[in-house]
């Protein structure tokens, strides 16, 4: 039989503590984290202190002058952010009840996402100029962090990851293709194999990007290794850089639908190509959403394709 025990590690927490140990380990230091709160660093120690003797437990532990959570901190971190978001929602909520105000809704878009969702977002707010949009764009693992840490209500990516709990609906199709100059040697060629692409150089996004990801996998399932000249961490880049001469890409063909119509870029025919994939709208399980957040997210998962690049 299991002995019963009395601990209850949250009995006595406060929101006050939560916050002091979030900025601790943001900040790097008491000061730091006072400076953030616009406390005195003896307030913030007594914050830790009390919160500590609440878990009976170490939360973090100073190496090499930095401060590490242990994996009890870990975990009250975890707390802190879902608290904080809980006490925005709430927030947002009071404030719209008060004010007759339409809210507030945290959005986040994949850079490749950039080509369509503020034009989606733009016709939405055109509607319902009461409700106000606040718009992160940033790579994979940026938007993966805001979900992580629930700061955005709904995010627009191309391939949600798996190991949080999320509600996803598909926005519209998403291919990716070869671009090259139009005047490049095997430009209007049909039929290409990528191991014809052995000795072009390659201009790549950075590692950890959406559009990297899935460049090696569709190079990994081909066996094709290809010879990597450049990374770049804009698609903007590499697309001046590709009609410059400096190489050939892979690339979400809504990045570049403008150079193809203009004839500053070309697609190439390859066996296996375009890869498509899909543009989800995303959102964390357990965020409460706000009804503006409701109405953006009916809006993007049932009108988001009629945004999408129309390719020639």
């Amino acid at each position: 039989m299991k002995r019963k025990t009395s601990y209850v590690p949250l009995a006595g927490i406060t929101l006050k503590q939560l916050r002091a140990f979030a900025a601790l380990v943001e900040e790097g230091s008491n000061a730091g984290a006072a400076a953030r709160l616009n406390v005195t660093p003896p307030a913030v120690a007594l914050q830790l202190k009390l919160l500590e003797r609440a878990v009976e437990m170490a939360l973090f532990e100073r190496l090499d002058g930095r401060i590490r959570p242990t994996p009890a901190g870990s975990e009250v971190l975890t707390l802190a952010a879902r608290l904080e978001a809980a006490v925005g929602d709430a927030t947002e909520a009071l404030r719209a009840i008060r004010f007759g105000l339409g809210g507030h809704v945290s959005v986040g878009v994949v850079s490749t996402g950039k080509y369509f969702a503020p034009r989606a977002f733009a016709a939405f707010v055109r509607d319902r100029p009461d409700v106000d949009i606040n718009l992160l764009v940033g790579n994979r693992a940026e938007i993966v962090a805001e979900l992580e840490h629930m700061d955005r209500d709904i995010v627009i990516m191309g391939r949600p990851p798996e190991h949080l709990d999320l509600v996803t609906k598909p926005i519209g199709a998403h291919p990716h293709v070869v671009i090259t100059p139009p005047d490049h040697r095997l430009a209007g060629k049909k039929g290409l194999k990528l191991a014809a692409l052995a000795q072009e150089k390659w201009l790549v996004r950075e590692n950890g990007s959406g559009t990297r990801l899935l460049m090696e996998r569709v190079f990994d399932e081909n066996g094709f290794v290809p010879n990597i000249a450049m990374e770049m961490g804009s698609n903007e880049t590499i697309k001046q850089a590709v009609m410059a001469g400096l190489g050939i890409a892979f690339l979400s063909a809504h990045t570049v639908a403008l150079e193809l119509k203009a004839a500053e870029l070309a697609v190439l025919d390859i066996k296996g190509l375009p890869a498509m994939r899909q543009w989800f709208a995303v959102r964390r399980a357990e965020k409460r959403m706000m009804p503006c957040a409701e109405q953006l997210w009916d809006y993007l998962t049932t009108r988001g394709e009629d945004f999408l690049p129309r390719l020639p």
